[in-house]
């Protein structure tokens, strides 16, 4: 006979066993997703202790392990057997790449030592086949790159030392000197050498020379090649300051740059090609300008931050506000009078 009072009871024992039931599925199914969760972060690193990590924890890091690069540069020295970075910004120099090819296969210093890296903007000739039939010859350089990247300034061979448009003139070179550093120096580079296209005589041991020097910076003497071997200064971007080129900047704008070789402003400056040229080949004298027909920086110089501006800086854009901008980190920019590099005339 059916009894209801046994069947309402054991309506309410299912009823508890369910709700029993229910509430074990779910404090297993949390305690499983906190594990999870907390497995995929959990990555003890002591000796001896378990690693716990999720299958998407594990491709991450893996993924992240196979990208992750250490670099300690803290053993980086500049010495005569580091890795040398040459830097060469071009503009149709078709005619002067044969002669550069010939000095820098002459050098001495090891050839498994000196990267080439070029920059070629604004060309309307064969200047990136010439340097691209110079990598493909057989040759032991360490790297040569070769980049390309216009910045559309267009100005006449005829106005490129006006003095009114020098200012401009020398910010594009600066953007392009930035643009060739940044884009080619690599973390085994020790030393940073500018080099124009159109010097063209130096001593084939120039490197290892100037690194015996051991400063920050350095310049050789830079002077005109002519066809008597006459004396004429080229590079008058070497300069000294004196008490009156001081004394003329109190008086100037912030933004106005002042320019060396140009009768239409004297600076009173002390150019390195009018300094006496009897001293030991290797004398150095301290500068507060530089050019860049042939100059030697210790790569932890541009490292830190000294590039070439784009702007005034005391007065100066370029290689001089980049000598200005090393002086005022502290580094050292020297000049060696004595020792003499040529450069060919431009109009």
């Amino acid at each position: 006979m059916f009894n209801v009072n046994e069947k309402i009871n054991g309506l309410r024992g299912n009823r508890r066993y369910m709700m029993f039931s229910l509430a074990l599925v779910m404090v297993t199914g949390i305690s499983l997703l906190s594990y999870t969760h907390s497995s995929s972060l959990l990555m003890c690193s002591s000796p001896g202790s378990i690693r716990y990590m999720s299958s998407e924890a594990a491709a991450m890091t893996s993924a992240d392990s196979a990208q992750y690069t250490f670099t300690n540069l803290n053993g980086l020295k500049a010495d005569p057997q580091s890795h040398v970075l040459i830097l060469t910004p071009l503009k149709n120099a078709a005619a002067y790449l044969p002669r550069y090819f010939e000095l820098v296969n002459r050098l001495t210093y090891p050839k498994e030592l000196i990267s080439l890296s070029f920059l070629v903007s604004d060309t309307d000739d064969n200047t990136v086949d010439m340097l691209k039939n110079f990598a493909h010859q057989g040759h032991n350089f360490h790297h040569i790159n070769i980049l390309e990247r216009d910045f559309n300034y267009e100005l006449p061979e005829d106005k490129r030392h006006t003095f009114e448009l020098q200012p401009m003139r020398r910010a594009m070179m600066a953007r392009s000197r930035n643009y060739l550093l940044t884009a080619s120096l690599r973390s085994e580079h020790a030393w940073v050498v500018w080099l124009d296209v159109d010097v063209v005589e130096y001593p084939e041991t120039i490197l290892e020379d100037l690194m015996s020097v051991d400063v920050d910076v350095v310049v050789p003497n830079c002077l005109l090649n002519t066809d008597d071997d006459s004396f004429w200064g080229y590079d008058k971007n070497n300069w000294q300051e004196t008490e009156e080129s001081l004394a003329i900047q109190k008086d100037l704008d912030d933004d106005y740059v002042l320019l060396e070789g140009y009768y239409e402003f004297p600076t009173s400056r002390k150019l390195m090609v009018d300094m006496p040229t009897h001293w030991p080949k290797l004398h150095k004298v301290e500068l507060d300008g530089v050019g860049a027909t042939f100059t030697m920086v210790k790569a932890e110089v541009h490292r830190e931050g000294a590039n070439f501006p784009a702007y005034p800086f005391q007065h100066e854009v370029e290689t001089e506000g980049f000598a200005k901008m090393a002086k005022a980190m502290g580094f050292g920019v020297y000049g060696l009078p004595s020792y003499i590099i040529k450069h060919i005339y431009n109009n």
